[in-house]
């Protein structure tokens, strides 16, 4: 427990909400002592709720972060966009930061294995219809989703991947002025997240809104194994054939080496 209240404790990912970045499947290991001790932190939910961070800073703006919703106090994942004082908006699909566009570059899209974690024809799921058009049967008979990925660079060089599927309800939101004391978050797949551009609800069922900083539980760091939801822990021969090797140990806080431009 004191472990993972003040160093570090594994987190898994169980929805979407940051493909390309992560997939579902992913476990990661997230740092607890970045940005300082709130009341989330096991050795300090004996206290009252405290407003803030004991020795506490804030994230950098594109940092990945592990988080509390302010309803349901349930873990989730999202990217720090906004920092008090920032200025935050979508307009058809563009991020404004303070007023300007966010540089967003088209690259070569991403191709997801379809696998019973990540089924991009699934249609059970609230999203199915605007996951379907990207599904695709390469000539080896392998089912991918195949999603338009772009780059975007933040006012302070960092840069990450982002899906754009298709024009939804977070487009286009209403200029957001980041109080002190809470961050702007948002999802790589800008479609399919629940985060700042939404309201939160007494059901859970809506977003984050405007997080308080002393929700944050730490930063995401590197990716140690992943699984593609085939596992079947009474067959040892699903084990191996479960993993993504391709994943293993990597990082969280910079773009991959090389990325396919698109031509």
């Amino acid at each position: 427990m004191a472990i993972w209240s003040f160093i570090a404790k594994p987190f898994f990912i169980p929805s979407e909400s940051m493909v390309p970045t992560m997939l579902v499947g992913d476990r990661l290991v997230v740092t607890k002592y970045p940005y300082g001790y709130s009341y989330l932190s096991p050795f300090l939910r004996v206290l009252p709720p405290i407003e803030g961070r004991l020795f506490g800073s804030y994230p950098d703006r594109g940092d990945i972060v592990v988080l509390k919703d302010p309803v349901m106090h349930a873990d989730w994942i999202k990217r720090v966009i906004g920092l008090p004082g920032d200025t935050v908006q979508m307009r058809n699909g563009t991020l404004y930061l303070n007023g300007t566009a966010v540089p967003k570059q088209q690259i070569a899209p991403t191709e997801i294995v379809q696998s019973p974690n990540m089924e991009c024809s699934n249609m059970a799921s609230p999203s199915a219809e605007l996951k379907l058009r990207y599904r695709v049967v390469r000539e080896d008979g392998v089912v991918v989703c195949r999603y338009p990925r772009f780059i975007e660079t933040l006012p302070n060089g960092h840069q990450y991947e982002v899906l754009d599927l298709g024009q939804t309800e977070g487009d286009n939101t209403p200029v957001v002025v980041v109080p002190d004391g809470h961050v702007f978050m948002m999802g790589d797949n800008r479609d399919m997240s629940a985060d700042s551009r939404f309201a939160t609800r007494s059901d859970g069922r809506g977003g984050l809104g405007l997080l308080p900083v002393e929700n944050i539980s730490g930063r995401a760091e590197f990716i140690t194994f992943s699984v593609d939801g085939s596992l079947e822990w009474l067959n040892p021969v699903t084990w191996w054939n479960s993993l993504r090797g391709e994943r293993a140990f990597e990082t969280l806080r910079s773009l991959p080496d090389s990325v396919e431009t698109d031509q």
